[in-house]
């Protein structure tokens, strides 16, 4: 999901801070970029939908043009990518959601083959960039939020407003939330409502869920939702089940291992001067993110027990975002669920900087 841009970018964004960029930039000059290039998308009649989030700040930060290879590692549908060919650049784009394939496959066919929509996940992009030839990038996108489409498919299991399966794979592998629902003991399921979901009533809710499947197994989105709305109580606008379906999407797609093993591949696929933009969603990922990002853009790094500051063996970025950067108003009015969604961005040095 990457972009393009006409403003050359400032060397340091150190002072950026959770503002909104597109008030710093305006949208006019953004939306320059690439409006004149292509006409409006027109979508595919498909039953898939996902508003691209924080476009404007990808496409100012991540700068493609023609000429420039650059990865989606999170291809959903298609926004964020359509917007960086639009610009002229060539773009792989991953998922390993088949629905989201097809649908990109579809949208973005006028593009021809300067886009491909890849098989795979992120996480395993260093393999993905061999096999297809495809290293040394100008930049990589990851968009961490659960898409739309996802969310608004009952058939999916994602959603704890709409009755389905209780699923929640992005791919077609693996255990589904329904096996660990049901088969993961008690301690096990406390402990990633607790560590993944952060939710305070972890405990009450994994010893519900162990005394309930007993008479029933779990197999509904709703029978979960439903049932742990029927234990808390509701209270405010967030529905009770919110962080436990955040915290089971979370352990049956691996997301926070998939991230972390990204970040560690990352550097080597970035050209010198090739950017790297995520966007996050929670406090979890976004700590990682951030991080790591910070621990690789500090030159020398320093100990109480050394007599002087030595060189980072680590160093490999030069970070452009201080603090995440948060949507505008208008785009949090138009879509709420860009709210807590926040954008941080790195450069790879040149060799000769390390």
């Amino acid at each position: 999901m990457l972009s393009a841009s006409l403003i050359k970018m400032s060397p340091d964004f150190g002072w950026l801070d959770d503002v909104s960029i597109g008030s710093l930039f305006g949208r006019g000059a953004i939306g320059a970029a690439y409006a004149a290039v292509e006409p409006v998308s027109e979508l595919p009649d498909q039953p898939f939908y996902h508003e691209s989030i924080l476009l404007d700040e990808v496409v100012q930060f991540l700068q493609p043009a023609a000429g420039k290879l650059m990865a989606d590692g999170t291809l959903g549908g298609g926004g964020h990518t359509e917007a960086l060919l639009k610009a002229g650049a060539t773009v792989k784009g991953i998922d390993r959601d088949a629905d989201a394939r097809a649908y990109a496959n579809e949208r973005l066919a006028r593009f021809g083959d300067r886009f491909e929509a890849v098989e795979g996940c992120f996480g395993d992009i260093a393999t993905l960039a061999q096999v297809g030839g495809w290293e040394g990038l100008d930049g990589i996108l990851l968009d961490l939020g659960v898409s739309s489409h996802q969310l608004d498919c009952g058939d999916r299991g994602f959603s704890f407003r709409l009755d389905g399966p209780l699923d929640m794979r992005m791919g077609g592998d693996g255990p589904t939330a329904a096996d660990l629902v049901n088969d993961w003991d008690e301690g096990e399921l406390r402990q990633i409502f607790w560590d993944l979901g952060e939710e305070k009533f972890a405990r009450k809710i994994a010893a519900w869920i162990a005394s309930e499947r007993v008479k029933i197994k779990f197999e509904r989105t709703s029978q979960l939702a439903d049932g742990i709305e029927k234990l808390l109580g509701r209270r405010g606008r967030i529905h009770p089940a919110t962080k436990v379906f955040q915290a089971l999407r979370m352990e049956v797609n691996d997301e926070l291992g998939e991230l972390r093993r990204f970040l560690k591949v990352a550097p080597d696929l970035l050209k010198p001067g090739g950017r790297l933009a995520i966007i996050t969603f929670h406090s979890l990922e976004d700590r990682i993110v951030k991080q790591t990002f910070r621990d690789a853009s500090k030159e020398e790094i320093d100990r109480p027990e050394w007599p002087a500051p030595q060189p980072n063996p680590r160093y490999v970025y030069r970070l452009l975002t201080r603090k995440g950067v948060a949507p505008g108003g208008q785009e949090v009015a138009r879509n709420s669920r860009s709210r807590s969604s926040r954008i941080r961005v790195v450069e790879r040095i040149q060799n000769s900087d390390h």
